[in-house]
């Protein structure tokens, strides 16, 4: 399945991300590549790993060659629900060695969700952990699978179980299949084919999102030129490859860079802390707020950060963020990474006065005019962000009619991001996301987190299905819990003082008539 620009092809190359890893492998064999938390243990099966690049291409190998021998051809989609550990990583690429396609699920998606989403994207394979944290995963993926009648196999790390194919031995120097594996030859088009599809949440449910890896690659490279991450640096990651965002900081940033990448996993404060101290990171990447507050209680103060990496998953509190001065006597550079969605992201590095920096219309060449252009910001005539550049796909991965609604592309090739802006005087020319999105419904264009409405023309009458149901569903909801938590139910059957029913209670109970209870609400 091929997708992508020709800006994008060309600015990768034809590299693929499992090409990364294999360049670095014969170029840096004995280098350490991968670093387990070091309370692994606590949220996963299995010892902490540090694997060299050597050691994680031949696991790569044997992991693809395993899929290949379940029958699994070049575009079947394999879902993924995996910690923020190194199997979660070798998993990654090793779908994409086997020239299949990767869908990270979020960790906090069960067993409806996962099926759900199996069924969209038409998945043949699912990958997951034996546990996550206190979650039976293998259950989950177990059950999902038997719900999606397409998903033939399971694939389980972290111990074996009847009928899921165990993965562990593929970890273990790579396995014995590592070296007789050919990955698919695809010519000079391979950077162009779908890697992996991410998942876009809003109003109207969730909508898979397609990349290539020449699109990836580019994500990675937007924030490896803003945030300047050296050749062979060292990364700390907090974030899992369960989304846009996720992959490009942590997967696409770390190939690029040929480095150590250093995992932890969501969320332990003592952990993250030791891991700061014990390794010499350049960057650590956490989400925006947390970043924030880290600095400021000076975590990073007598540490060896060369900088932090701030993820943005929600606009809006980036813009309404305190600035960051800087910490005591250490400079601490901040870049922050500002996602929309699954649409795109920007990345830009604070200035000396810790403020967040202003979305700027136009081009982003990273303050580099010999820079490629890697993403381009406007603003539409309905007062929403929209984005164009080689990271940012122009179609969904499921193409019918309620998804093509959903991810609008104008004829410039801007794809809108229904997030509401506005022109911040006080930044110069720039733009602030609003804490309000768009519903992309063309029919009915209600705001999702607000009640503002962009002006459109001509008005309509009609509701779109998409934007309605889900606010219903959340009305009823509400009515219910409410309805639950203090209810009065007074029966109108009657009983004479010998303690028998009367006649028409026991015409009642016969179904001649029924008596509905009374509900009082408080």
């Amino acid at each position: 399945m091929i997708q992508g620009t020709q800006q994008s092809l060309r600015l990768a190359a034809g590299l693929t991300l499992d090409r990364l890893l294999r360049h670095a492998a014969s170029q840096r064999g004995d280098q350490i590549a991968l670093i387990d938390p070091p309370n692994r243990e606590d949220f996963t099966a299995g010892p902490p790993r540090a694997l060299t690049y050597a050691q994680a291409d031949r696991a790569v190998s044997a992991i693809a060659a395993r899929l290949s021998g379940l029958g699994l051809v070049p575009d079947h989609v394999v879902a993924v629900q995996l910690p923020n550990s190194v199997e979660g990583v070798l998993a990654f690429l090793g779908i994409l060695r086997a020239g299949l396609i990767a869908s990270p699920l979020p960790l906090l998606w069960r067993r409806a969700d996962c099926a759900a989403a199996l069924a969209l994207i038409d998945a043949r394979a699912f990958v997951t952990a034996s546990r996550i944290g206190s979650t039976n995963h293998c259950e989950i993926a177990m059950y999902a699978a038997a719900d999606a009648f397409m998903v033939r196999h399971v694939g389980l790390f972290g111990g074996s179980h009847d009928g899921m194919v165990a993965l562990d031995d593929a970890l273990n120097d790579g396995g014995e299949t590592a070296g007789a594996f050919e990955p698919p030859e695809r010519g000079a088009d391979a950077a162009a084919h779908v890697a992996a599809v991410t998942w876009h949440v809003d109003g109207s449910g969730p909508l898979p999102v397609g990349r290539s890896h020449a699109e990836l690659i580019m994500a990675g490279l937007e924030i490896m030129l803003e945030a300047r991450l050296p050749a062979g640096c060292m990364i700390l990651s907090s974030l899992c490859l369960g989304s846009l965002a996720g992959i490009a900081s942590t997967l696409a940033a770390w190939l690029l860079s040929r480095g150590t990448l250093v995992l932890h996993h969501p969320f332990d404060a003592a952990i993250l802390r030791r891991q700061i101290v014990e390794h010499e990171c350049a960057a650590v990447i956490v989400p925006g707020s947390l970043a924030v507050r880290m600095a400021k209680s000076g975590m990073f103060r007598n540490s060896k950060v060369g900088g932090v990496i701030a993820v943005w998953r929600t606009p809006e509190r980036f813009a309404a963020g305190d600035p960051l001065s800087n910490q005591g006597d250490v400079a601490l550079p901040l870049t922050d990474v500002i996602v929309f969605g699954e649409t795109g992201l920007i990345a830009a590095t604070r200035g000396p006065d810790g403020a967040p920096a202003g979305i700027k219309p136009g081009a982003s060449r990273h303050n580099n005019t010999q820079a490629p252009v890697l993403i381009e910001v406007t603003r539409t005539s309905t007062g929403t962000l929209a984005l164009r550049g080689p990271m940012v796909p122009l179609h969904p991965f499921a193409s019918d009619g309620m998804t093509a609604r959903r991810f609008a592309v104008d004829t410039d090739g801007f794809v809108d991001t229904f997030y509401l802006c506005r022109f911040a005087p006080s930044a110069g020319p720039a733009l602030r996301a609003s804490a309000a999105t768009v519903s992309p419904s063309p029919a009915c264009r209600t705001s999702c987190r607000g009640s503002t409405r962009p002006p459109r023309s001509p008005p309509s009458r009609t509701v779109s299905p998409g934007s309605a149901l889900p606010a219903l569903r959340c009305a009823v909801r509400s009515f219910r819990a409410r309805s639950m938590s203090s209810v009065t139910i007074r029966s109108s059957s009657m009983r004479s003082r010998s303690g028998r029913r009367t006649t028409n209670d026991r015409r009642g109970m016969r179904g001649t008539r029924r008596l509905r209870p009374e509900i009082s609400l408080p």
